[in-house]
């Protein structure tokens, strides 16, 4: 497939507008254009307290293979880190169901990636809408921990704003995926809320799954995975290891890797669907 230019152009945010001396001008959301008449959309979502930023090189090789490609900002990223504890789980789904719907408008058959949180937010989708996707891409997926303090957010939140944060676990010198630098303990205490009904929900996921997990990650723990392998219906699954990134893996080492074969992924998962 021929490379063709890529455009980013930058738009505000849907839930809210975004403050422009507040945001720094990656963490923006973005839309690479369709150039080439392809009808295959691919969602892009990223994680919890950081920002397209993170999502943004993937986001262009999908657009350069000739995807029409939808990159939310999700309520309360990207302006200051206060704004995440005015927003929950279903301000954040919302967000991505609104994104999926005008992909889906547009293209034939969408695929949804996320990192992180994005990932635990695509697999509720999936959960969700079923076969109105294609397949999921998840880079370092979230939906369970193993930390001893998340027994103690439903009181934490009600009396400390935030912990110390865990923006930038990335291997490779030189990279920064525009985050906050501290977690919001409310928006924490919703998404752990959000992850306990989605781990019940995980079964009703049949679609094609493609999960990338860093062998060596700070931030999302190995109950995740065991999560996915017990939980997930779907037959078509393959669980890939990472061996040279933590858990920013779309800016890390093993970033064209994850570009190359998500691609693989999509070509394959969308050509079974158009069949």
């Amino acid at each position: 497939m021929h490379t063709v230019p890529v455009r980013i152009p930058f738009r505000g945010a849907q839930a809210a507008p975004l403050d422009p001396t507040l945001v720094a001008p990656m963490s923006t959301p973005a839309r690479p254009e369709l150039t080439d008449g392809r009808r295959i959309g691919v969602l892009v979502v990223h994680g919890f307290t950081g920002s397209p930023a993170s999502m943004r090189p993937w986001a262009e090789d999908l657009a350069a293979r000739g995807y029409a490609v939808e990159m939310p900002l999700l309520p309360g990223h990207g302006t200051r880190w206060q704004d995440m504890n005015k927003v929950t789980w279903a301000d954040w789904t919302a967000t991505v169901d609104g994104a999926f719907d005008k992909l889906a408008a547009e293209n034939d058959v969408v695929v949804a990636a996320g990192l992180s949180m994005g990932a635990s937010l695509c697999l509720r989708l999936a959960a969700d809408r079923g076969e109105e996707l294609a397949g999921l891409v998840l880079v370092n997926a979230a939906v369970d921990t193993l930390r001893k303090d998340a027994v103690l957010l439903p009181a934490l939140q009600r009396v400390v704003p935030a912990f110390p944060g865990i923006r930038n676990d990335i291997k490779k010198p030189g990279m920064d995926e525009i985050a906050y630098p501290v977690m919001p303990l409310k928006a924490a205490h919703s998404m752990s809320r959000g992850w306990a009904e989605l781990r019940r929900d995980l079964p009703r996921i049949t679609i094609p799954v493609l999960y990338f997990r860093s062998e060596e990650d700070h931030v999302a723990d190995i109950s995740t995975s065991k999560a996915l392998n017990a939980g997930l219906s779907s037959k078509d699954f393959e669980e890939r290891v990472l061996k040279d990134s933590y858990h920013v893996a779309c800016l890390d080492n093993d970033a064209p890797r994850i570009f190359a074969e998500s691609a693989e992924f999509i070509e394959r998962v969308t050509a079974q669907q158009q069949g």
